[in-house]
């Protein structure tokens, strides 16, 4: 049984190295969108490889993710999040020494590796680790962490990218690492899940990864009419039926489709996709917009989106209270809602804007329509099955958000009518912009309305997962599997 205590020197350190190693890929996915238009100016790039730039990492994190938790239950938390710590310091190191777009491309999907193997195990160690008694608290310390971390993230890319080069947003995780690992060898206490056993299901994993980042390539490169992005396009279809199959037919399967039998389940998970694919291509282009139109530098752009953060950090815990006496239905209806509004409210955003006028009102909108909708939707979906089920509920509730948000990275310029060069030509990306900003409202207001008319209030003496956290806008919530002390985030 774990049994150590927050307030010893052991449990400050755990809980040291957890934030730390967590806040790494939490940093990388929310620094990166500052530093594009620099990446794209340094490295002569256009839009496809900065898309790439963000995708490669999702690709591979998203694929991977559920493969990486089920790696630490067999042969050790501690030991796969080293691993993944110093796996994603050696990506970092290549992310910022890469001479042309092609190697960066290629270590931001190194990265989502690491990030898939050292993300899962950072909650599940203080899972594991901590006394029943203080695990709430180490838990809620964690997150908190965590959204500071989400917070700063934006400001420290712009500081970085105006100041030493957009290089050392990657860089900066190489003495993270060098500090994390060492503390995590000497003060964590190893653990494993006793009841992780059968075959890993590896290649419901490769085709799953394979099936998005062919989508994703089809989807960037669509506008070329390529042969090859005909044949990318089919290829993942299949590569995605082939994945469907075997998590049906195998034994121990990494996503068992039994799971969507639940209703509620599968509802709030198509509401999910809608409301995170919306701020997978906000985020995305917004800090392209505020710096390539409106021309503000990497830094003002980094802290103009801070609000949505703040928002969260402030208020979600209420908003999960509220839902939890009201019901999670009207929140996720009024959330999306309140979203769409924002996100609209952004197409005053042009040359010359003013933040105080144009930019933080709608961000405010957008903020205030994430804290409705978050906590009761991750409270939804893990309200949805038995609370043994708890950590492959949330495992694929942030599969599904993350898939989400590089898909719609990869569709949304495509959609919107954006050119290679776009990014180069601010009268274009600012129309582009707007015709993007109308596609985010509506797939908002599409899962709004998929949640009034499929969510429902959970069953009386449902049961609730023990930890229900949360610390980042762009990041889907992240729950513990009490039973097995394991984690999907």
């Amino acid at each position: 049984m774990p049994d150590v205590r927050l307030a010893s020197p052991q449990g400050r350190w755990i809980l040291f190295t957890t934030v730390l190693g967590s806040g790494m890929a939490l940093l990388d996915s929310t620094v990166v969108n500052v530093a594009l238009p620099r990446i794209g100016e340094d490295l002569d790039a256009d839009l496809a490889a900065l898309q790439w730039t963000v995708n490669a990492y999702l690709v591979t994190l998203a694929g991977l993710i559920l493969l990486g938790g089920a790696l630490g239950d067999r042969f050790g938390r501690r030991r796969v999040f080293v691993v993944g710590v110093l796996w994603f310091a050696a990506a970092s190191l290549l992310c910022g020494i890469a001479p042309n777009e092609g190697v960066l491309i290629a270590a931001r999907a190194l990265q989502g590796a690491g990030g898939a193997l050292l993300t899962p195990g950072s909650l599940a160690l203080i899972q594991a680790s901590f006394h029943a008694d203080d695990r709430g608290r180490a838990v809620g310390l964690w997150s908190g962490f965590g959204g500071i971390g989400a917070a700063v993230g934006p400001f420290l890319g712009g500081w970085l990218v105006d100041g030493p080069g957009w290089r050392w947003v990657f860089l900066i995780n190489v003495p993270l690492a060098l500090l994390c690992a060492p503390v995590a060898v000497r003060h964590v206490p190893e653990s494993s899940g006793a009841e992780a056993k059968g075959r890993f299901d590896v290649l419901g994993a490769a085709l799953g990864a394979v099936a998005l980042a062919l989508v994703t390539y089809a989807l960037i490169g669509a506008g070329d009419g390529s042969p090859l992005v005909v044949v990318s396009a089919v290829a993942g279809l299949a590569a995605a039926v082939g994945f469907v199959l075997v998590e049906k037919r195998r034994p121990g399967p990494m996503m068992p489709l039994e799971i969507f039998t639940s209703r509620q389940f599968s509802a709030v998970n198509g509401v999910t996709l809608c409301v995170y694919a919306a701020f997978g291509g906000f985020f995305f282009l917004a800090a392209l917009q505020l710096q390539v139109v409106v021309g503000w530098s990497a830094l003002a752009a980094g802290t103009a989106l801070l609000p949505t953060t703040a928002l969260m950090l402030l208020l979600s815990a209420r908003s999960g209270e509220l839902a939890d006496r009201i019901g999670p239905r009207l929140p996720l209806t009024v959330g999306p809602l309140l979203c769409a509004a924002g996100v609209l409210m952004m197409l005053r955003v042009g040359p010359g804007a003013s933040y105080a006028v144009d930019v933080l009102p709608a961000l405010l909108v957008l903020g205030l329509g994430m804290v409705a909708l978050v906590a009761p939707l991750t409270a939804s979906v893990l309200a949805s099955v038995d609370t043994a089920r708890a950590g492959l509920a949330s495992g694929v509730n942030n599969a599904a958000a993350r898939a989400a948000g590089l898909l719609a990275v990869a569709a949304l310029p495509l959609l919107a009518g954006m050119g290679p060069e776009a990014f180069r030509q601010p009268e274009r990306f600012d129309a582009a912009f707007d015709r993007a900003m109308l596609l985010c409202a509506g797939i908002l207001v599409a899962g709004a309305l998929l949640a009034a008319a499929t969510v429902r209030r959970p069953a009386p003496g449902c049961r609730r997962p023990e930890c229900r956290t949360h610390g980042s806008v762009a990041v889907p919530p992240l729950e513990a599997d009490p039973r097995r002390g394991s984690s999907i985030a």
